[in-house]
């Protein structure tokens, strides 16, 4: 399900929490309402809103941190595949296939985290030729016929394992998120705070467009949240611009 989605239903759910407020403090006794009421209301109010802010707040740190680690991380994989290309070639023409190989990769990293979900779908990120795997063996392979041929193949080698280990890290956790059940209990939170405002509201139309807009707002956040804590998905992502501009490197050399 897409952030904007969930955005959209935690909006549905906060503004009609409070329209159900409101309808529910027209039916109640005015016993019910009265200043002595209204004072415990406030003040589970307080400390349900207290929790809310602490749960958001960090859904929010953790959301961020998420996503500059994701730009950090694709911003070194970058800067690594164009400092193995430029190793590569200066080993020597035996590094032609390797070096296309690599330029191929790029292309399928593009595809994989920016591509429609048609080219998506036909990639598979656990077959063996979608990693720098390809691009290792045939380094392996090299015969070193000079001391510095050696010194670039074993740089060239220790370059792709970090290239390796970066790839594997972003498929395992491609598919992480908020936890499903943090994120329903805050917005009953949420939720139950929007009642207990409805509550205590007469039903006039500023009243119910402040909520409206109210709600909006904090189903915003909430789809911020959502869409950081998926860097390469959504509306929110990182930029693809690090990579291409390494395969117009690789690509010109």
């Amino acid at each position: 399900m897409s952030s904007i989605t969930l955005g959209a239903i935690v909006f549905v759910c906060l503004f009609g929490a409070s329209l159900i407020g409101i309808v529910v403090r027209n039916r109640l006794p005015d016993h019910h309402l009265d200043s002595e009421s209204k004072d415990v209301i406030r003040l589970s109010t307080a400390v349900v809103g207290t929790l809310s802010a602490l749960a958001l707040g960090l859904l929010i740190a953790s959301a961020n941190n998420v996503y500059n680690n994701a730009e950090a991380e694709l911003r070194t994989s970058a800067a690594r595949l164009l400092l193995l290309d430029r190793v590569m070639a200066q080993y020597g023409p035996e590094t032609a296939h390797a070096r296309s190989l690599l330029h191929r990769l790029v292309e399928n990293r593009l595809v994989q985290g920016w591509g429609t979900a048609t080219e998506q779908a036909g990639i598979d990120p656990y077959h063996e030729n979608q990693g720098i795997e390809p691009v290792q063996g045939e380094l392996r392979n090299l015969t070193p016929a000079t001391e510095p041929q050696r010194l670039l193949q074993a740089r060239a080698l220790e370059v792709s394992g970090l290239l390796a280990e970066a790839h594997w890290m972003l498929v395992e956790s491609s598919s992480e998120g908020l936890p499903t059940a943090f994120l329903v209990i805050l917005v009953f939170w949420l939720a139950w705070l929007f009642l207990t405002f409805g509550l205590q509201a007469p039903a006039n139309p500023t009243v119910i467009g402040v909520m409206m807009v109210c709600s909006l707002s904090v189903a915003g956040a909430i789809f911020l949240v959502i869409d950081m804590a998926h860097p390469y998905l959504g509306v929110i992502h990182v930029s693809e611009d690090p990579l291409r501009a390494t395969l117009e490197h690789i690509a010109s050399r």
